[in-house]
């Protein structure tokens, strides 16, 4: 099941088309993307019976993302070992580093971002959003608490976020469009290992970023885990899974995105993501 969020209203996708849920559901479900995850195990029983629902065409310049008001927006740091390398930091297989992206920085996945003053970097990031709350699960139990997972792009001014005397990891990751995701959400048993999937990203063409998310530190349902041990997380909310190697600022001479650039982000079994880069006024 791939769900994508087509002007605001949620819908699935059936081959090129797509279904409108509240359309079809005969208004079961309203349109707004995040009903869905809301209710998410009576949307999943209702999805598995509506193979003869109405197919429109899909125009991908009306595509948002798949979770566009999320709760809570979540970040992993550090969660692998080779950009824990290349940063010169040491990546920590006890303590996870977590961190936040405001839900204003969230765009779609053919998004234009406004680039502020800095240094705008790119890190490819797998994202999981939730379809069940979860407070103080076990990993063995986190799969069955996620709706599916997409792609992501925590785009990171590290100007701000590494100012002394105290970084500022969440408000250089939260500029408007810094968190591009999408293009749909892909429901778990899509897979045949969630927990193995090729990842990267490209800058104007050139490969900057390319691994394989079960080169994680923290895996999906430890991240779950660890972070409902504190927090209690709800349907919709969003979790970024941290980015592998071969981000611009760590390169020597550093690569940093800048006006016209255009930056494309994929992951196996989900799709890709084109973010193009504009101006800041």
């Amino acid at each position: 099941m791939r769900i994508v969020n087509v002007a605001g209203r949620p819908g699935l996708l059936v081959g090129d088309g797509v279904v409108d849920i509240a359309e079809a559901s005969g208004g079961l479900f309203p349109p707004d993307v995040h009903a869905v995850y809301d209710r998410w195990p009576e949307f999943t029983a209702w999805a598995a019976e509506a193979d003869d629902a109405p197919v429109k065409p899909l125009d991908e310049a009306q595509l948002g993302s798949p979770a566009p008001r999320p709760g809570q927006v979540f970040a992993i740091g550090l969660n692998y070992l080779d950009h824990a390398e290349e940063a010169g930091l040491d990546a920590s297989t006890d303590a996870m580093v977590v961190f936040a992206k405001f839900r204003s920085s969230i765009t779609g996945p053919f998004a234009e971002v406004e680039l502020p003053r800095g240094s705008v970097d790119f890190e490819a990031e797998l994202v999981i959003v939730m379809g069940r709350h979860a407070h103080r699960i076990d990993a063995s139990q986190a799969w069955d608490h996620v709706a599916g997972l997409t792609v992501g792009q925590d785009l990171s001014e590290r100007e701000l976020q590494l100012r002394p005397p105290t970084p500022q990891f969440s408000m250089g990751k939260s500029f408007p469009g810094f968190a591009p995701m999408g293009p749909a959400l892909v429901s778990v048993d899509e897979f045949e290992n969630p927990d193995d999937l090729a990842i990267g990203c490209t800058l104007n063409g050139a490969s900057m970023q390319q691994s394989r998310t079960k080169l994680m530190i923290f895996p999906v349902a430890e991240i779950i885990a660890r972070l409902s041990a504190t927090v209690p997380l709800a349907p919709g909310d969003v979790i970024f899974t941290g980015t592998p190697s071969g981000i611009g600022f760590a390169r020597d001479p550093k690569v940093l995105i800048r006006p016209g650039d255009e930056l494309v982000t994929g992951i196996e079994g989900i799709g890709s993501i084109r973010t193009r880069f504009v101006a800041g006024s």
